[in-house]
This record gives structure tokens, sequence and C-alpha cells, in this order.
């Protein structure tokens, strides 16, 4: 997967701008409402949303397997730490307040996935939040190319992605509380024409056990 997303952003560099994304602003307001200091941002290609929640004061580092994305990154704001590398590889004993992520978890299998939100979990300070989202199967895509597993498609040859319904969300969250769930409509342009994603969010906190 790294050798993807290097070439990835070695072809295309900022390919999706340097604009957040909605869910960004979404996410932002939710947090600010929570008193949220620190933020990790898995899957933080080349720094678009960690330059936005920067910008916006909180604390943020981020975690990326593309050694390009992050020479990039740091390019624009060489303050953001960034882990090279998959969070699930991540031996960092820190804890944050608020983990973001934005369109990575519906790129992974599902124990893949249940792992992955297993290590946000463990990341996290006592009551802290998630916010994640994923392409749900309100998609144009979904449904088209090999299904792998239930709802997971190669409509990209390389590149499976698993489309989430409601249950689905609420389901691989089901160790959160859960304080909302929805579609985002998303407009993108990475060199195709813009287009809308249908992705889907949750906003979840830690609970204690």
């Amino acid at each position: 997967m790294s050798e993807y997303w290097n070439k990835r952003f070695e072809n295309g560099g900022r390919v999706w701008g340097d604009e957040p994304s909605y869910s960004a602003y979404v996410a932002e307001k939710l947090f600010k409402k929570e008193g949220i200091k620190s933020v990790l941002i898995p899957g933080s290609g080349y720094g678009r949303h960690s330059n936005f929640f920067y910008k916006k004061g909180f604390q943020v580092e981020g975690v990326e397997i593309s050694k390009e994305a992050i020479r990039l990154a740091t390019e624009t704001n060489d303050k953001i730490h960034y882990y090279h590398g998959s969070i699930l590889d991540l031996d960092n004993q820190k804890k944050y307040d608020a983990i973001y992520c934005f369109n990575v978890l519906h790129l992974f299998f599902e124990e893949q996935r249940r792992l992955f939100i297993e290590k946000c979990e463990s990341m996290l300070n006592d009551n802290g939040v998630v916010f994640f989202t994923g392409f749900s199967d309100q998609e144009e895509s979904y449904g088209k190319g090999q299904e792998f597993e239930k709802n997971t498609f190669e409509h990209k040859k390389g590149k499976p992605i698993h489309y989430y319904t409601e249950d689905d969300m609420r389901k691989e969250f089901k160790r959160f509380d859960i304080r909302d769930t929805g579609l985002l409509h998303e407009p993108e342009n990475h060199g195709e024409g813009e287009h809308v994603h249908i992705l889907r969010y949750i906003y979840a906190a830690k609970m204690s056990y």
C-alpha cells in the first residue's frame, strides 16, 4: 500500500488541493465544543487536514505511510510531527483527546478495520472522541467490481473499498458511545473533474469500562 500512495503523491503532488474537506469543518466545531486540545490524524497525507486543525489552535500529529506525502506536508508546515508508517504498527505511547480520520478506514478489510479501530481507541485519553468518514453504500461506484467481502468492492484495480451502511458503521464502533452518524456530501476534484462523494461519518466517544 505504501508503494501505491508514494506513486500517487509523486505523480499528483497535492492532488486534492490545500483546502480541507467539508468534514474537517464539521469535526472542528464538535471538537471545540468538547474542549479538545490534541488531535491525531491517521492517514494524514500531505497535511491539508493537519494544517487546518493546527491553524485552528489544536496540537496536531499525523501518521502516514507515504514518505513522499510526509515530505510534501513538512514543506508546508514543519511544526507538525508526522509518524511514518501504519497506525497499526505505531508504538507511540502518547494519548490524544481526539482522532480525526478522513477516508482511510474504508481502504482496509474487515479484520484490519477492527484492529485499526481498537488501536485508535487505545490511543485516546479518557472520554476522548473520534470522527471518522468512509465511503457509503450511496456512492455511485457501490456494487461495481469484484466483491472481496460483504460491501467491499474493487471498483479500481488494486484498490478495494469498503462501502459503509448505517448499521455497519455502528457495529464497527460498538465499543464507543456513538453521538452522531449520518451522510456527508463531499465535493472533490483530483484531476478528473469535480464530483461529489457521499460519505458516511461517525462521531463517538471512548467509553469507560
